[in-house]
């Protein structure tokens, strides 16, 4: 009896398109989602589509022109991820903290375990339609505390670029609905694939959903020393055990200011960026190479495949083991992974080099 061949089908990402978007905002999606390609056969891991919540036809934007969507709300019950961009005219979800009617009716397309994403100020719609009581959400550091006070039901950290909470995520503004993107790209299909589609939109392949939004410190001085040759000198050495002071004589600099400017250049500690690093050069050689453990975690600097355990379970909230069968099979990433906030990657995170 002949095999039977299940048919290919992409992965749907639907974005919401809504009066007063930020067209950057509504191109994210289709840079980032667009770009995807199964290794093996060369097809698009991703469809991606664009509706709005009335029939086709024109959507205002902030800018001076409007966009033709050819798709209304309908497209929403085809979506396996619906992604909602930041608007600045959403009347009543701004003001009172409640869906028009219109948003009502569109949400009601979107099938049970479908996959909801915002970026920046689109939080505020998922926050309206009730799906985020009790859970964990981000948004813009300028709009946290006045969504705080308007839902008062959810765990709002405004300290962080995005946070993962399973079936639903949610970013801050902007840039930071790249990293989120990227964010998902990387767990549906693994790092190599992320990293293929941040390098070809020329982008840092990842920074972590924990890390800061914005740093309450002037940007430093452009002709004062930076921290880049110490970065690329340890990146060459994650193998190795690296001290705080190895990095600062990169820079001919004392550990205290080194210290001090890496912060403002980086936005975390010097140890917290190692592990950052070191956490994806072991994600890299899970999921590109059969070593062993013992053997990833030290070239990836952990030492102990004990250590790398602690810190990808922080990190990822998985085990190496479970991480390099999802990634090695090519299977999806189980959408039960345990949500981590920003608050939870920081205290996780080590605060010190070894």
């Amino acid at each position: 009896m002949a095999p039977v061949h299940t048919a290919f089908r992409p992965h749907r990402v639907v974005v919401l398109a809504l009066d007063g978007l930020l067209p950057f905002e509504l191109g994210i999606p289709h840079r980032i989602f667009g770009r995807p390609k199964d290794p093996a056969s060369g097809r698009h891991l991703y469809e991606v589509v664009t509706c709005s919540v009335r029939p086709p036809g024109p959507v205002e934007t902030d800018a001076d022109f409007a966009i033709h969507v050819p798709n209304g709300p309908e497209a929403l019950a085809t979506a396996d991820t619906v992604i909602v961009p930041a608007s600045y005219e959403l009347g009543p979800v701004f003001e009172k903290g409640v869906l028009t009617p219109e948003l009502t009716a569109a949400f009601a397309h979107i099938r049970p375990g479908t996959r909801i994403a915002s970026i920046c100020t689109g939080v505020y719609v998922l926050a309206a339609a009730g799906l985020l009581d009790g859970r964990p959400a981000t948004t813009h550091w300028a709009d946290a505390e006045r969504f705080q006070r308007l839902f008062p039901r959810i765990e709002v950290d405004a300290d962080v670029l995005f946070i993962d909470d399973g079936d639903l995520l949610t970013s801050a503004g902007v840039a930071a609905g790249i990293d989120l993107c990227l964010h998902m790209v990387r767990r549906d299909h693994g790092t190599a694939v992320a990293n293929d589609v941040a390098r070809r939109t020329v982008v840092p392949p990842h920074r972590d959903g924990g890390q800061a939004q914005y740093i309450h410190r002037p940007v430093p001085d452009p002709q004062l020393a930076t921290t880049t040759a110490a970065r690329t000198w340890a990146l060459g050495r994650l193998h190795e055990p690296i001290q705080l002071r190895d990095m600062a004589e990169q820079e001919a600099m004392s550990v205290r200011t080194f210290t001090r400017r890496f912060r403002e250049e980086v936005g975390v500690s010097p140890g917290q960026w190692l592990t950052q690093q070191r956490v994806e050069r072991a994600r890299h050689l899970l999921e590109s190479t059969d070593l062993s453990m013992d053997q990833v975690a030290t070239d990836a600097g952990f030492g102990t495949a004990q250590s790398m355990r602690q810190h990808l379970q922080t990190a990822l909230g998985v085990t190496p083991t479970a991480y390099r069968r999802t990634f090695r099979t090519g299977a999806t990433a189980p959408t039960t992974a345990t949500a981590v906030t920003g608050s939870e990657r920081r205290s996780g995170a080590l605060t010190t080099l070894s």
